[in-house]
């Protein structure tokens, strides 16, 4: 029977009257996932670089948000075209490449979703749940039209690039990572430090010039407001893990007496 696959995130971004909001899925867990694709966020991004995905875990977080109206980016640990490779053949349709320094780097993670002559993809469809085991009409023929290339700007070298890496084709969209480009800086752990904020100011001016959909990452609501207003398409304000540490955080906070008798009284 053949099967259709679903519109990617840049027609989501494209179709959308407003700015995408979307959460960090890091746990994980395909339960967890579900909760968060049901939650009215436009995306989530399922972490492979500082999470404990593997192609299993991310398999079944896959299935378990399929049919929500939520659009899904899962982060390799590293910009590879072997790796990137079984995400696409597991049937990820839209990539977040970390550390995209340069250009080179950015043709690097386009050419490893093409299959060739125009990239490296390796040719395994027919064994792949990405066309569905060749129940997608002309997979190796349009998969290009099936996924897209997310490129993650979080150095101050990929800064500098940005204008280039912009023009690379095949780069549907960029995402700042204020972290790394922090560290980068000199500025290790003051994402909010004002030469920061203009660096990242400065990617998304230089993508709003290029008509080219910029994202960043904000957990601080104030932060996040600040770049939406400078032209952030898409942007991350929270995480699961962030969630469950911070809630779990203030139910001892209200109900746990320290030892020494000091601190909030446990009222029922």
């Amino acid at each position: 029977m053949p099967l259709p696959l679903s519109p990617t995130f840049p027609y989501a971004l494209a179709t959308s009257e407003r700015p995408l909001a979307g959460m960090w899925v890091c746990s994980g867990s395909p339960l967890v996932a579900e909760i968060c694709a049901g939650s009215g966020l436009d995306w989530l991004l399922v972490d492979a670089e500082h999470s404990p995905n593997g192609l299993e875990s991310i398999l079944a977080q896959l299935q378990a948000v399929h049919g929500y109206p939520v659009q899904v980016l899962v982060r390799p640990p590293v910009n590879d075209p072997v790796l990137i490779k079984q995400y696409l053949d597991l049937g990820v349709q839209n990539l977040l490449i970390p550390m995209v320094h340069s250009v080179a780097d950015a043709e690097a993670a386009v050419a490893a979703t093409r299959y060739p002559p125009e990239g490296v993809r390796g040719v395994g469809s027919a064994l792949a749940r990405a066309a569905r085991w060749n129940r997608v009409p002309d997979y190796l023929a349009t998969a290009s039209g099936t996924v897209s290339v997310t490129v993650q700007i979080e150095s101050a070298a990929a800064v500098d690039a940005v204008e280039d890496i912009l023009a690379v084709d095949g780069v549907d969209a960029i995402f700042v990572g204020p972290s790394d480009l922090a560290a980068s800086m000199g500025l290790l752990g003051r994402q909010e430090h004002p030469e920061v904020r203009a660096a990242v100011e400065h990617c998304l001016a230089a993508a709003g010039r290029a008509d080219v959909p910029a994202g960043v990452n904000a957990f601080t609501p104030a932060t996040a407001h600040h770049y939406l207003d400078a032209g952030a398409r898409f942007i991350l304000v929270g995480a699961d893990v962030a969630l469950l540490a911070r809630g779990s955080e203030d139910l001892a906070a209200a109900f746990v007496r320290p030892a020494d008798g000091t601190g909030p009284a446990t009222s029922y």
